[in-house]
C-alpha cells in the first residue's frame, strides 16, 4: 500500500476518534480535540491527493475510496453538529442525499470497469464543507457567525452544483449494461 493510500485509511480510522470527542464534554477540551482531529484528518484529504499525483501513484482504489473517506468524515462531522443544533438537519438531509447519489453513480460505473475520479465542482464542495465544519465546530462566535453561515450557503450551493455536474457528465452511467 502506498503513502497516499495509507492517509485515506488514516483519515477513515480518525473518524470514530472524532466523533467520540465531538460527544465526550471532557470539561470543554472535547470540541478542540476533535476540532483538532478534524484538521488533521481534514488536511490528510489534500496531502495524499498531491503525493499521488507528485509521485505518480494515483490508484484505483485511492480515486474510490478517497472521496468516500472524505464523505465519511464531512457526514460524521455534521450529523454531530445537527444533534449539537449548530447546523440545520434538511441542509445534512440535502448534502448526504448527494453523496449517496454520487456514490451511486460510481457504484454502476465501476461496475462496469469506469472510475469516476472527483471533479473540480466536488473538489471544492468538500473544501467548503470542511471549512464549514471546523468553523462550526470552533464555535468562535461574533464575526465569525456570519462567516459561518456564508460558508454554510456556500457549501449548499457547491453541493447542489456538483450533483448537478456529476449528473450530466456521468448520465451514460445510467444506461450501462453489464
Amino acid at each position: 500500500m502506498n503513502l497516499p493510500n495509507s492517509l485515506t485509511i488514516l483519515r477513515v480510522i480518525l473518524i470514530p476518534f472524532f466523533v467520540i470527542f465531538m460527544k465526550s464534554d471532557l470539561g470543554g477540551a472535547g470540541k478542540y480535540i476533535a476540532l483538532a482531529i478534524y484538521i488533521i484528518a481534514s488536511l490528510t484529504d489534500s496531502l495524499d491527493g498531491y503525493l499521488a499525483r507528485k509521485n505518480h501513484q494515483v490508484t484505483n482504489f485511492g480515486k474510490f475510496m478517497d472521496p468516500l473517506a472524505d464523505k465519511l468524515l464531512v457526514c460524521s462531522a455534521m450529523i454531530c453538529l445537527v444533534q449539537m443544533n449548530r447546523l440545520a438537519d434538511w441542509i445534512v438531509i440535502i448534502i448526504i442525499s448527494r453523496e449517496f447519489i454520487i456514490s451511486g453513480f460510481r457504484l454502476v460505473a465501476s461496475d462496469n470497469g469506469i472510475v469516476i475520479a472527483a471533479s473540480w465542482w466536488g473538489k471544492s464542495k468538500t473544501i467548503a464543507q470542511m471549512i464549514m465544519t471546523i468553523l462550526l465546530i470552533a464555535d468562535l462566535g461574533g464575526f465569525f457567525n456570519t462567516l459561518e453561515n456564508l460558508f454554510v450557503l456556500l457549501a449548499l450551493v457547491l453541493t447542489i452544483i456538483s450533483l448537478i455536474d456529476y449528473i450530466a457528465k456521468n448520465i451514460n452511467v445510467l444506461s450501462m449494461q453489464k
